[in-house]
């Protein structure tokens, strides 16, 4: 993308009074940023980008023509109450992207990461919380409160429950609704949902130690096939590895959640 010395403003753009724009910001033709926002140093709006609300969006990201960042949530609770939705830097926000601000009741933001790519006509839904990284594909849809740790991808097509959490690292196929909260590096496909696996290749291209790709997989084993409930056998592995990504697994299912796991083997 090319430096910007100076903002730019393009003659046919809506920028309201109040609205806050970084050094080398480029505004296109028929934009709407409303009086709330603040953006970034050199982000782009490219054309016909509507950015309302208590809108903060972090510098060097790029939105593309169409999309709408920052209005109310669609959820019938909502009274109008003031809330924010702050994006960090280096996103790539595509086309008929929407991402709406938070609730009262989640907790009034909703939050995205650094370096994401959310790609043409996905949304992200009031009071959601991303890492970094996060990738949705086309047409997916984060329902209100989920929560995607770092380097999560997500297939076109697919639907995320509200409250779902998930883990680092983990991938869901396209076209696949997921209604309870994915470990850590899983790997979830099938219309309904179901923990298949982990993402190896994810795995390998980060360049995770082969000790530690072995100790994951002998962990999905224990969790598949162990004994007793599914917190019991993640317990257990905790008192038994050494490998700080088994670790994580083990402190993600014990942790506090709103919803049930995919666990394997179950949809």
């Amino acid at each position: 993308m090319p430096q910007l010395a100076e903002t730019f403003i393009h003659p046919t753009a809506l920028v309201e009074e109040g609205a806050v724009l970084g050094t080398g910001c480029h505004v296109g033709p028929f934009c709407h940023v409303g009086p709330d926002v603040r953006l970034g140093d050199r982000v782009v709006l490219k054309s016909h980008v509507v950015v309302a609300g208590d809108t903060v969006i972090g510098e060097d990201t790029v939105i593309f023509p169409f999309a709408c960042i920052g209005e109310v949530p669609q959820d019938l609770k909502f009274k109008g109450e003031r809330t924010r939705l702050v994006i960090g830097a280096r996103n790539r926000i595509r086309e008929h992207v929407t991402m709406n601000t938070g609730t009262e009741g989640g907790g009034g933001e909703t939050r995205v990461g650094d370096d994401g790519l959310f790609m043409a006509g996905c949304h992200v839904a009031h009071d959601v919380h991303l890492g970094n990284r996060v990738i949705i594909v086309n047409n997916a849809a984060l329902a209100g409160h989920c929560v995607l740790e770092d380097d999560v991808i997500i297939g076109g097509l697919s639907g995320v429950h509200q409250f779902v959490r998930i883990g680092q690292g983990a991938i869901i196929g396209a076209v696949t609704m997921v209604t309870n909260d994915v470990i850590p590096y899983g790997l979830v496909q099938a219309p309904r949902g179901e923990l298949d696996g982990l993402n190896l290749v994810g795995l390998k291209r980060r360049g995770v130690p082969r000790a530690d790709i072995t100790a994951l997989r002998a962990a999905f084993q224990m969790l598949a096939q162990g004994e007793g409930a599914f917190q019991d056998r993640a317990r257990r592995l905790g008192d038994e590895t050494e490998s700080d990504y088994v670790r994580q697994i083990v402190e993600f299912v014990t942790g506090a959640s709103d919803r049930s796991f995919l666990t394997p083997g179950a949809g």
